[in-house]
């Protein structure tokens, strides 16, 4: 078969998916589900996030395969099944969601560096932000050569990234013990995690965050050589981050008690390694998070302007955003996403945010666009449409696209009424943009059930507001 120059072949949508997944999230692990659950509660989180994750890698398989005139992924399905308001509403949190979690992955790499130069601290020093707004305009002069060449860049990082990964379960895999591994199954000597159903509930948002990315090829699909390849890439690489996951947290609990992970600083991957091996493993760790942390930045700077550029293509963004420049890539949109993770790195300096409300904060955005794909999928096998002499398919895909609504909707539940009013607060600005948008094209802004919505959004953003004020509300 003949290559097409510019196209992103099977290999490369594999690694945007498995290279946006394994950002920061995996290496700190240990301690992010330690803080929330004990063993029995991990198992049972982690056996909820698979069949739910699973569901909602197969409707984004079965929409790329069954509605191929669709690019630009979640933003593109939400449109097509719910209006224009929900698909902006979907490419609008879906971006805000991406370059939130880029703040947060600058935070995580220069907490990093600072186990070797303390100077960047925390991530949140001057020092540290003064390194991260030069890596984030380094990064953005790289992307602006061009979209094949910053995905092989990725590819690469993906590689190199998985190799401390695997050698870090390989030594764990001989460092566990069971006894420990069983000690307070249900974490009945700690009282402060709450009933298993309340560890359950607050270990999600961190197994949402490690899993975003899942939708990296789909949001790609006009850029795939080939269109099968698309729900391929996202399938694949589903399966391979869930098993690096499921063993790194599970071995963990196997090496320290869950009082001891719930107190380690992040990378708390490294310090589990240090655990068992001594210094030389802290420092493998921090390297291999470091490489990952690049790639994760570039998978999702390359993200969050495509996501813009498909928005502004069919005039659901304001037109401005789908300038290209000579190689192809979405200038404007990237250079307005990088704008807002400058800005935000400078509030981190005068902020309390700490990486784990970043990513707490990036989670809830995206809980809004991974729910109405996972309602459009079910619509379509309602309606019947695309299932044509397809009954068997077609019954199928009504149990998964049900169980994936079912589990984006627990997700909702889960995250709680403070990250949904958090999201309310950024959603609400949002209305510019698209009012500019529906204007450019001569339309009404809002349909009478859209202005509805957009009512139960600012009612959200003021209760939001008022909450910052007050201090019943923190970031």
């Amino acid at each position: 078969m003949s290559y097409t120059p510019g196209k992103l072949r099977l290999g490369a949508l594999v690694a945007l998916v498995v290279g946006s997944m394994i950002g920061g999230g995996i290496f700190s692990l240990p301690q992010n589900m330690a803080a929330s659950a004990d063993v029995g509660a991990v198992l049972i989180g982690w056996a909820i996030t698979a069949v739910g994750m699973l569901t909602l890698a197969f409707v984004f398989q079965t929409l790329a395969n069954r509605k191929p005139d669709l690019d630009g992924g979640v933003y593109a399905y939400a449109k097509a099944g719910f209006g224009d308001y929900m698909g902006f509403s979907s490419a609008w949190g879906y971006w805000i969601s991406a370059w939130l979690g880029n703040v947060g992955y600058f935070v995580l790499l220069f907490s990093t560096l600072g186990y070797f130069f303390p100077i960047f601290g925390e991530g949140n020093t001057p020092a540290a932000i003064i390194g991260a707004s030069v890596l984030l305009w380094a990064v953005h002069f790289l992307v602006l050569r061009g979209i094949k060449e910053a995905a092989f860049i990725n590819l690469v990082t993906t590689v190199a990234k998985v190799v401390p990964l695997i050698l870090f379960i390989l030594i764990a895999v001989f460092a566990f013990k069971l006894d420990i591994f069983t000690s307070d199954i249900w974490g009945l000597k700690n009282p402060d995690l709450g009933s298993v159903m309340d560890q359950v509930r607050n270990m999600m948002l961190v197994t949402v965050w490690v899993f975003i990315g899942i939708e990296g090829a789909s949001i790609f699909s006009s850029r795939a050589e080939k269109r099968s390849d698309v729900g391929k890439a996202t399938v694949i690489g589903f399966i391979t981050v869930l098993l690096l996951l499921v063993l790194v947290n599970v071995l963990s609990l196997g090496i320290m008690t869950q009082p001891e992970l719930a107190k380690l600083q992040n990378p708390s991957m490294a310090a589990v390694l240090e655990h068992v091996v001594g210094h030389w493993g802290a420092v493998l760790i921090s390297v291999g998070l470091i490489i990952s942390l690049l790639g994760a930045l570039l998978s999702w700077v390359l993200l969050c302007a495509e996501i813009m550029f498909s928005a502004a293509k069919d005039h659901t963004m304001p037109a401005f955003l789908k300038k290209e420049n000579a190689n192809h890539v979405p200038v404007n949109a990237l250079w307005l996403t990088n704008a807002m993770v400058q800005v935000f790195l400078v509030i981190t300096l005068f902020s309390a945010s700490t990486y784990l409300s970043l990513i707490y904060l990036a989670t809830s955005m995206i809980l809004v666009p991974y729910l109405w794909s996972a309602a459009y999928g079910l619509l379509l096998a309602v309606r019947g449409e695309t299932y044509e002499n397809a009954l068997a398919e077609r019954k199928k895909d009504l149990i998964i696209g049900g169980i994936a609504l079912i589990y984006a909707v627990w997700l909702l539940y889960a995250g709680g009424l403070k990250y949904l009013l958090l999201s309310a607060l950024l959603y609400a600005p949002g209305a510019i943009f698209f009012a500019k948008a529906k204007r450019e094209t001569g339309q009404q802004v809002f349909t009478s059930i859209e202005k509805v919505i957009f009512a139960a959004v600012i009612i959200g953003a003021l209760v939001a507001a008022y909450g910052l004020y007050d201090g019943f509300l923190t970031l």
